[in-house]
């Protein structure tokens, strides 16, 4: 059985509290069920973080026996060179996603220090950006 582990950074962890017009109204521990239930052949591990030290922990912890990280860094994608060199790193393949377009927002957020090292980078499809990223990992 395939072993992916999602890994959130932080605020995600107020999904369906913060800004719903942005990130829906659901909250992510209910998601996760409804992907869990629809990739019921795969182990889906989740961990989530609000300190980017406890991210590069984990990333190392996990980067080498694991078959897929989905990861959102969320607003350490564009500060984060620490992130970013761990996924460079480390051996299991990391999609990158963000549930927002994070180009159709600030500026800022157009930079990212995890897609050159990245499989590939989803975004832009709420919620559904988790189900297209965990699909990319299985096939």
């Amino acid at each position: 059985m395939k072993q992916l582990i999602i890994i959130n950074g932080p605020n995600l962890n107020l999904l369906g509290k913060r800004e719903p017009e942005i990130y829906g109204s659901k909250t992510f521990e209910d998601f996760l069920k409804t992907l869990r239930s629809k990739f019921s052949g795969i182990n889906i591990d989740y961990y989530q973080s609000n300190i980017e030290g406890e991210l590069i922990d984990k990333l190392q912890e996990i980067g080498f026996s694991y078959d897929g990280i989905v990861l959102n860094a969320a607003a350490y994608t564009h500060t984060s060179v620490g992130i970013g060199d761990t996924v460079k790193a480390i051996t299991t393949p990391v999609v990158e996603v963000h549930i927002s377009n994070t180009f159709s927002r600030e500026e800022f957020r157009h930079q990212s220090y995890i897609s050159p090292h990245a499989k590939g980078v989803i975004l832009g499809f709420g919620l559904l950006s988790y189900d297209l990223a965990v699909e990319s990992l299985i096939l």
